[in-house]
């Protein structure tokens, strides 16, 4: 096969454009015969809006290239069948909120291939203040192939997604509930949370019930303490005496029932994502090479009992079987972090040429602007990629690991400061997934060891690197016997 064509915008954007090709560029899009190659000659623009969307077509397919199209259902299947009566057979749409997801539905189903861009690729030139406008402009930059399309993962991981996002915000939402049971303590000078370290575990729980129920003896509440309790009965029951005020203890009532709701839909979006979860095929996964670690082979054999907020069902070999490779194999990672990288991706990345593109992707390279070919700047790139999240969390649980990669990460915490390595860190872990679900093979963890010695062999490379540069050489200092 011959060497792919780049498109117009792969051309023009391969560097950063400085500003005099910035202002040359304007002026050419801006005028009415840009002299661009045309890359999508079936197009047409869209600019979206809550109750109408205005849809641009080239001026020769129709008498009224830009018509105005209302929201409801029978609208944009009106739409979609006068852009199939102009030809169209791509269509650039901005993401607004969420009023593009059904427009995007209905297009896709009428076999177009939909351009999902960023508003910020499309508002860096001025001008286009009116909705006509802009839809010219989205058609005229998807015309010559100047605009980039967003990653969006197919309809069977899209229905996991839905319900993981959902999952997440009820377990923020039972969070502020326990914050509000332990501030109606507080209120009531009820100390619990001197002795017990959650009010959410086991003892928690059965306290602030018996107190709903009417208990207000301390030493029969302190009798309702977990056995892992290390805070002795009297000292319990001291904590446990308050003034108990009906209003605050109103409060109290309110903020269990939230909380007991939130937990009943949590074990809801548990069920539905099995359901969607056991849908998905089987990948085939490829053998580990090289040893394995005794440590991961005692993370194997430990108890599966699902903690804190974790889903109630055996997720791991789930995950497993989806993925072809055990994304929790990497130290750092848990269930809850792969499922979320599942959620947003998906099971392969072919989408993403290399996984220096599938971590730019993520958000987790610096963004650098280039002049003459110097980094005049260097900023973070605004975004908030939810897979980039989630490998900043895990790079942040490597601090005090005792494995290869926690001995990778203090290294980079030393020479670079926290912020910066978490960032690193995040890449690299970023770049393991991509390998991972490439190859279909588990991570094999070295030890802590394994780094210290390779990074004491590349500090001894560089230092008679520089020895040699200046004439002189080095030699080990003979140990005595």
């Amino acid at each position: 096969m011959g060497k792919r064509k780049k498109s117009t915008f792969e051309r023009l954007t391969r560097g950063r454009l400085n500003r005099k090709q910035r202002r040359e560029l304007e002026r050419r899009l801006c005028s009415n015969d840009p002299g661009l190659e045309v890359v999508h000659a079936n197009a047409a623009g869209i600019d979206v809006g809550n109750e109408s969307h205005f849809v641009a077509v080239a001026p020769g397919r129709d008498p009224e290239p830009v018509r105005k199209f209302g929201s409801w259902t029978m609208d944009l299947e009106r739409l979609a069948h006068w852009l199939k009566s102009c030809g169209v057979e791509t269509v650039a749409l901005q993401a607004t909120g969420v009023y593009w997801i059904a427009l995007y539905d209905v297009l896709e189903q009428h076999g177009m291939q939909v351009y999902l861009v960023n508003a910020r690729d499309t508002k860096n030139l001025p001008g286009r203040k009116s909705d006509v406008q802009e839809s010219q402009w989205l058609l005229k930059l998807h015309t010559y192939g100047l605009l980039r399309n967003s990653f969006r993962p197919p309809d069977e991981i899209r229905c996991i997604r839905t319900i993981w996002r959902w999952r997440d915000r009820l377990v923020k939402d039972a969070g502020r509930h326990i914050q509000h049971m332990q501030k109606a303590l507080t209120t009531m000078n009820v100390q619990l949370a001197n002795v017990i370290s959650d009010v959410s575990g086991v003892t928690g729980q059965a306290v602030i019930r018996a107190i709903l129920k009417g208990e207000r003896d301390p030493y029969r509440l302190a009798d309702l303490r977990d056995t892992r309790v290390q805070a002795s009965r009297e000292e319990m029951a001291r904590s446990l005496e308050g003034n108990w005020r009906e209003d605050v203890l109103f409060e109290l009532k309110q903020a269990v029932d939230a909380y007991d709701f939130a937990q009943k839909q949590i074990r809801e979006c548990d069920q539905q994502l099995q359901k969607y979860l056991a849908i998905l095929p089987t990948q085939s996964q490829a053998g580990t090479d090289g040893p394995k670690d005794n440590s991961a082979k005692r993370t194997s054999h430990r108890s599966r009992k699902p903690k804190g907020n974790m889903p109630r069902f055996d997720l791991q070999p789930e995950l497993k079987r989806i993925c072809g490779a055990d994304l929790t194999s990497i130290d750092g990672m848990d269930v809850v972090t792969a499922l979320t990288i599942l959620s947003e991706i998906g099971t392969t990345v072919s989408q993403w040429t290399d996984e220096q593109h599938f971590v730019s992707w993520a958000g987790l390279t610096p963004n650098r602007d280039i002049s003459g070919g110097k980094v005049i700047r260097q900023r973070r790139r605004p975004g908030n990629n939810r897979v980039g999240t989630a490998l900043r969390l895990a790079a942040s649980s490597l601090l005090r690991s005792q494995t290869y990669l926690g001995a990778r990460f203090r290294a980079l915490r030393t020479r670079l400061g926290a912020p910066k390595a978490i960032k690193a860190m995040a890449r690299y872990l970023g770049c393991l997934v991509y390998r991972m679900l490439t190859h279909g093979q588990d991570w094999v963890d070295q030890g802590a060891q394994a780094f210290e010695r390779k990074n004491h062999q590349r500090t001894i490379s560089l230092l008679q690197r520089k020895a040699a540069a200046l004439g002189f050489q080095l030699l080990p200092v003979p140990t005595n016997p």
